[in-house]
């Protein structure tokens, strides 16, 4: 088998960076070890937004709410986008004023977020109780969507415009000869390409080692429950983070989805369900969302965040090995950047300059003291 370009990782970042590869002529590959989705992209909480605190990630989010926005034409399948908007909870002064730099940046970049009082934030989100905040930050253009329907989107159009996707086919290897990559060794076959770009998410540091490229990338489990019918939810509700404990929750089918992360979480591939965790989210709830003490449980499930070292995104190609690149690290929002960087991976690949100047997200920052960090993640 040949291509000249393989992707290994079939998440939203593998099947964004093979469709807009294919739909620019180029012969690609992608392989994934299991389903197409069944890494992080189908455990995430779906949200998609635009209100970051460093401008690379406010363009990208920019650049895949559009894409969002079209993508029931083009790539053409419907993903169930809801634009209710993002609502932060701010109960800390250093926070406000880091996100009130944050809107203003937003806003310089043509994000229609804003700064907005208690009051206001309790209209938009009734489920919250005000104690302790002291002020909040909308953006209503931000919403959710269903993950395994783009990934699902992505994956058949990009068959449709001539590209290879094989599930079930793990990698074991990557050839490299005199620092050139030759190919790309499968359980059952091996591959002839001369290009690897690695979207394997939280697996993204064995990838790596295959070839003798570092990515410094650590799985963390994240765990996420949706409530039982709630036919008393007000209609429209954002997606609303309590930024001071992570506390998070938005419409989810008749119920509610809500996560939040543990501070004691260890790194590691634990994807069981605790119990222990719904303790330690008891007491924030009932602060935050006192109505929401008591409704039931209908299902949940863990997934792993790709944790980069600064929690911000490693995108590039190595400058050691010809020619691998990697899209890896979002450390929580890899999906709401997925359309955006399947654009940027296809310029890099081509040779083109991406819309948007993605060099300080070089994977080489970790051997140096330079750090980008975003504060506006959960």
């Amino acid at each position: 088998m040949k291509a000249d370009v393989v992707v290994i990782g079939g998440g939203v970042m593998g099947v964004s960076t093979t469709f807009h590869l294919a739909a620019a002529g180029v012969n690609v590959l992608l392989l994934e070890r299991d389903s197409l989705g069944s890494g992080s992209t189908s455990r995430a909480a779906g949200g998609v937004r635009a209100q970051f605190s460093d401008p690379v990630n406010i363009a990208l989010g920019q650049h895949s709410l559009a894409a969002f926005e079209r993508f029931a034409q083009d790539p053409g399948f419907p993903i169930d986008l809801r634009q209710n908007g993002y609502l932060f909870l701010l109960d800390k002064s250093s926070d406000v004023d880091a996100f009130t730099a944050g809107v203003e940046l937003q806003n310089s970049m043509g994000v229609p977020s804003r700064m907005i009082d208690v009051a206001e934030a309790c209209a938009l989100s009734p489920l919250i109780a005000p104690t302790g905040l002291l002020a909040a930050a909308y953006s209503p253009r931000d919403g959710h969507c269903t993950p395994e329907a783009v990934v699902q989107g992505y994956a058949a159009a990009a068959r449709r415009l001539g590209a290879t996707i094989l599930s079930h086919t793990e990698v074991t290897g990557i050839s490299v000869s005199d620092g050139e990559i030759t190919g790309v060794r499968t359980v059952s076959d091996f591959v002839t390409t001369s290009v690897v770009v690695c979207t394997a998410g939280a697996w993204s540091a064995a990838i790596g080692e295959m070839a003798g490229v570092p990515l410094p990338v650590r799985p963390l489990r994240r765990q996420i429950r949706v409530t039982s019918p709630l036919p008393w939810l007000p209609p429209g509700l954002p997606m609303t983070i309590d930024f001071g404990s992570t506390f998070y929750f938005h419409p989810e089918g008749p119920g509610l989805l809500f996560g939040m992360s543990d501070p004691d979480q260890e790194y590691g591939f634990d994807l069981h369900v605790s119990d222990e965790w719904l303790d330690r989210l008891g007491p924030v709830v009932e602060r935050r969302a006192p109505q929401l003490a008591d409704v039931g449980i209908a299902r949940g499930w863990a997934g792993l965040y790709e944790v980069s070292p600064d929690h911000n995104a490693m995108v590039g190609e190595s400058p050691d090995i010809s020619r691998f690149l990697y899209a890896t690290g979002f450390s929580g929002h890899g999906f709401l950047q997925g359309p955006a960087i399947g654009e940027v991976i296809r310029d890099l690949v081509l040779g083109h300059s991406p819309f948007v100047d993605v060099s300080s997200l070089d994977a080489r920052r970790f051997a140096g003291s330079f750090s980008k960090a975003e504060h506006n993640t959960v």
